[in-house]
């Protein structure tokens, strides 16, 4: 098991922020896992555990020892009359796994192409993207608690899913990790979701018709158009949920707003975009200092370049005020904060 001390995490968050681990372990197999909580410097002095670091913001350096996720490999479980449950370990990038999915011929995942992060922590925050969630495929699951290493397989429904949530990210949350994640896949009858978003025009733009290859790069482009790459400006994608409200205040804001973009769910709430919502408080595009908010995507928190995590969590809190003050909305941020940050 490789290990460092005073570790930068520099590269191992989208944000870019360059904070220090006091360790850092470097977890390449599970077996990995077995050393590291029988290490006296290992899960006893456990602060962190490190996936893909996209989906977080950390606010300062961490004391103690971070466990980076980073064991891979994938595998076909099971194979039937027009379906295939495929098997990734939990370090498998995200990206490359959809696409490997893709070139198999194997649908479900297609319209989740290009979201930043790894395999195991999809199912934590329910990713997802143009009309598909993470729990439309997952299959099950492998999860070990950190208190005893003792390995349980989670069903999709024993997983607690909703709107970017799961019992991983809630009842759950840091008491254990996910090993390995299973996707029932189909391999035929496809269902090829292009309504959402602007999948249709980009298929349309680019002369194709729809299949799992070309909505995935459809897909690809639009992100691509409208999300910077966080190698080039450090983000995490998108900051904030898109919040749900009553029908009734949906309703009182669409007479005041005619163009305000409303999402009806099954309970009868709706769901607006808060993005456009950010966008209308005149955050689009403004920065304060080195933090803003993306010039093509409102919902979008940059480090445009030596911003600290003081200053990105100050434009969020800034950005909730504003909407809240302007809509009556309350905006959730979809990242998790790690460490001390400043209060609302």
């Amino acid at each position: 098991m490789r290990t460092e001390r005073n570790a930068s995490l520099k590269p191992y968050n989208t944000f870019g922020l360059d904070v220090t681990a006091e360790r850092l372990y470097h977890l390449e197999s599970e077996m990995d896992l077995v050393e590291y909580l029988d290490d006296p410097r290992g899960y006893a002095q456990h602060a962190l555990l490190l996936g893909g670091g996209s989906n977080m913001l950390l606010a300062g350096n961490i004391k103690g020892s971070v466990a980076r996720v980073a064991w891979t490999g994938r595998r076909v479980v099971e194979e039937g009359d027009g379906f295939v449950v495929v098997e990734a370990a939990a370090g498998e990038n995200w990206h490359r796994f959809v696409q490997w999915t893709v070139d198999q011929g194997w649908g479900g995942l297609q319209n989740l192409s290009l979201i930043p992060g790894l395999v195991g922590t999809a199912p934590v925050q329910n990713v997802g993207a143009y009309g598909v969630e993470t729990k439309d495929s997952l299959h099950a699951l492998r999860w070990m608690r950190w208190e005893d290493g003792e390995i349980e397989e989670f069903s999709n429904a024993d997983c607690g899913f909703g709107y970017r949530e799961s019992v991983f990210k809630g009842a759950l949350r840091d008491q254990g990790v996910i090993l390995s994640v299973q996707f029932k896949l189909t391999t035929k009858d496809h269902a090829l979701l292009t309504h959402y978003g602007s999948v249709a025009e980009e298929l349309a733009a680019a002369g194709r018709e729809p299949s799992l290859r070309s909505i995935a790069d459809a897909v690809i482009a639009i992100r691509q158009s409208k999300l910077p790459n966080p190698a080039e400006l450090g983000n995490s994608g998108s900051f904030f949920k898109n919040p749900t409200v009553s029908a009734e205040w949906a309703a009182n804001l669409a007479a005041a707003h005619p163009s305000l973009p409303q999402y009806p769910q099954p309970d009868g709430r709706v769901k607006l975009a808060a993005g456009w919502l950010i966008e209308q408080t005149g955050w689009k595009g403004k920065r304060v200092g080195n933090a803003g908010m993306h010039a093509k995507q409102a919902l979008v928190l940059v480090n445009y370049g030596g911003a600290t995590a003081n200053e990105l969590v100050a434009v969020a809190h800034q950005v909730q005020h504003d909407v809240q003050a302007a809509f009556g909305v309350a905006l959730e941020m979809e990242v998790n904060l790690i460490g001390a940050a400043p209060s609302a």
